[in-house]
């Protein structure tokens, strides 16, 4: 009776409010931090948005390689969107108070789109893409993130969180949250450590698996495509820098380091932003026929400029 009443008092007193504190620190040094954080959050929703306006609006590009970079812009964008605004406000007005209903939900959505990382393997092989493997590369890689997700999500929202209401970072980030139980988390590492590696670690793999098979493709063939190996290398310097900042992060929480608070906030914050901004370039720009496209709305929109000037 004593132990179930003791339970009822702590879930009774658990938070529901909490403060977002990272990079603490003088409110003006806090500001300029808004500054280069701003311009990769603009250029990320910039660079994204056109990509998929240049997409859509064009039927040639209407293939499942395309579609499958426009969803992978659509995924960098909705990550801007729902979890970054909150963290650029929290930096320039010091507006960080969050419940944790709308914590668990960043998480949700935050683990959710940005777990995408499978999706846009087959660049520049079209002529393999038939529906079949569109579907494949599509629903299998959801169904996972969703298990594993939700799980990871269920079990921090039945967690009482009664040491503090204080978050040492700048967004609700799932390990930051639950280091503030006050009951047993030994499930919670689990699953947490689980997902990170069956998510990143296994699309890491596929992706790199997926890579030696292009290259080993392109030297059989023996024709030049300097271009296509360029790009493929230019994604894995990327995505190997965002697992290695992600698994980082994630293993920051559970291991003993000497890593402080402001950079472990820095690592997860380089590996929400970064690939947002770097994607619509190694996928958009550096493709040919989007290339094209874009060029023709360039050119397209300056002799408009000019025609009004005269």
């Amino acid at each position: 009776m004593t132990s179930n009443m003791q339970e009822y008092a702590v879930r009774n007193n658990s938070y529901t409010d909490f403060i977002l504190t990272g990079f603490s620190g003088p409110k003006e040094w806090r500001q300029l931090l808004f500054i280069p954080f701003f311009l990769m959050f603009f250029i990320s929703v910039a660079a994204n948005s056109a990509l998929m306006c240049v997409i859509g609006s064009h039927r040639t590009l209407h293939s499942p390689m395309y579609l499958l970079i426009s969803a992978l812009a659509f995924v960098d964008l909705s990550v801007m969107i729902f979890c970054v605004p909150s963290m650029l406000l929290s930096l320039l007005l010091n507006w960080n108070h969050i419940s944790l209903l709308g914590c668990l939900s960043t998480i949700l959505l935050w683990m959710a789109l940005d777990r995408y990382f499978a999706i846009c393997t087959p660049l520049h092989y079209n002529e393999y893409m038939a529906f079949p493997a569109f579907l494949k590369f599509f629903i299998v890689p959801v169904l996972r993130n969703t298990i594993l997700i939700s799980a990871v999500v269920g079990l921090a929202g039945t967690l009482p969180y009664c040491q503090s209401n204080e978050i040492d970072h700048c967004y609700c980030e799932h390990m930051a949250l639950v280091t503030l139980a006050c009951g047993p988390i030994y499930v919670n590492n689990a699953v947490g450590l689980i997902t990170a590696f069956c998510i990143p670690a296994v699309d890491f793999i596929l992706i790199i698996t997926s890579y030696v098979k292009i290259f080993v493709s392109v030297f059989k063939s023996g024709k030049s495509s300097q271009k296509a190996l360029s790009t493929c290398i230019t994604h894995i310097i990327v995505i190997s820098m965002s697992l290695f900042f992600a698994l980082t992060s994630f293993l920051s929480y559970r291991i003993k380091n000497t890593i402080s608070p402001n950079s472990r906030t820095a690592i997860s914050i380089t590996y929400l932003l970064v690939p947002g901004c770097f994607n619509p370039i190694i996928y958009g720009i550096r493709t040919k026929e989007i290339r094209q496209q874009v060029m023709k709305k360039i050119v397209k929109r300056g002799r408009g400029v000019v025609g009004v000037m005269q």
